[in-house]
C-alpha cells in the first residue's frame, strides 16, 4: 500500500496565532498536493527559551484552542496530522514536550512526552537547559496508522538509538522525528543520525525541522527529510519555509527485514 507524507518546515516564534496561521497555509498546500499525513516540526505552536513566556503562552490539553484548529483542519481534510511538538501545561507552572497524533475524524489517537531533556553547552554564548523547562516523559509511545505501526519521538531523542531499537521490536515501520536541531550540531549531526536510525532499524523517517533564526535569536539548522528505510533521501528542504512530500511504499520495511534479518540478532 501506497501513501503520502509531508512534513513542514516552519520558523516558528513566539506568537501563536501566527504560528497556526503558517501551519494552516502550508498543511492546505501538503493536503491538496495529495498529502495523508502532515507533520510539523518541534516547537510548532511557540518557539521560545524564556519559561516565563511559555508559561504564560501555553494552555493545557483540554482548553488548547492551537490543538483544537489541528483536529478541526483534519477532519475537514480528511487527514492524519502529528503536531510534531507543542509545550502543554501541565500545571500551574509545569510543561511536557508533547507531539499529538490526529486521526482524519479530528481525534486524538495518541501523544508522546518527549523523554531525553536537552541540556547542553557548546560555548558561554550557547548553551541549553531543556530539563529547567520540561517534565521530561516516561513512555515509548507508537500508534496504528492505515499503512502501518508509527513510533513517536522527538528532536534530542535522536541520539538514543536504543529507543528507535525498541521501537522497531514493537513493530514500527515507520519513526517520526520532528524537530528544532541546532544550526550547530545540525551541519555535523543532522543527517547521519537519522539515516542511521533510518538503515539499523530499516524503518521509514519523517524529520520535520524548524529552521533559521527565531525570535529569540536561536538559530536551527532546518533541513527536513523524509528518508527511506534503506537511508535514501526521498525529499529534502535544504533552506527555507515550506514543506517536503514523498510517497511512502509501506511493504519496504517488511521486504528489507527479510533479507537482513537484523532486528532478530539482538
Amino acid at each position: 500500500m501506497k501513501f503520502k507524507a509531508a512534513c513542514l518546515q516552519l520558523t516558528s516564534g513566539n506568537d501563536v496565532d501566527e504560528n497556526l496561521k503558517t501551519i494552516l497555509d502550508y498543511s492546505q498546500q501538503a493536503s491538496t498536493g495529495g498529502a495523508d499525513i502532515i507533520i510539523t516540526p518541534e516547537n510548532s505552536s511557540l518557539f521560545s527559551s524564556d519559561h516565563k513566556e511559555l508559561i504564560e503562552k501555553s494552555q493545557n490539553y483540554d482548553n488548547n484552542t492551537f490543538v483544537k484548529s489541528i483536529q478541526k483542519f483534519s477532519k475537514d481534510n480528511k487527514k492524519w496530522f502529528l503536531i510534531g511538538g507543542m509545550p502543554i501545561k501541565v500545571s500551574n507552572n509545569k510543561l511536557v514536550n508533547r507531539s499529538i497524533l490526529i486521526n482524519p475524524k479530528g481525534e486524538t489517537v495518541s501523544f508522546y512526552d518527549k523523554i531525553h531533556m536537552f541540556d547542553a553547552v557548546f560555548s558561554k554564548e550557547e548553551s541549553y537547559e531543556e530539563s529547567k523547562k520540561f517534565l521530561a516523559g516516561k513512555d515509548l509511545v507508537h500508534a496504528e496508522l492505515p499503512w502501518g505501526m508509527l513510533g513517536l519521538s522527538i528532536c534530542y531523542d535522536v541520539r538514543f538509538p536504543k529507543m528507535y531499537r525498541k521501537l522497531a521490536k514493537l513493530g514500527c515501520s515507520y519513526l517520526a522525528i520532528p524537530a528544532a536541531f541546532t544550526k550547530t550540531t545540525g551541519e555535523k549531526h543532522w543527517h547521519i543520525l537519522l539515516r542511521a536510525r533510518a538503515i539499523e532499524n530499516f524503518c521509514y523517517i519523517f524529520a520535520s525541522a524548524q529552521v533559521g533564526t527565531h525570535s529569540n535569536k536561536r538559530q536551527t539548522y532546518g533541513h527536513s527529510l523524509i528518508i527511506s528505510p534503506d537511508g535514501a533521501i526521498l525529499a529534502e528542504k535544504k533552506s527555507g519555509v515550506g514543506y517536503i512530500l514523498a510517497e511512502i511504499d509501506s511493504t519496504v520495511p517488511a521486504i528489507l527485514r527479510e533479507k537482513i534479518p537484523s532486528l532478530h540478532s539482538d
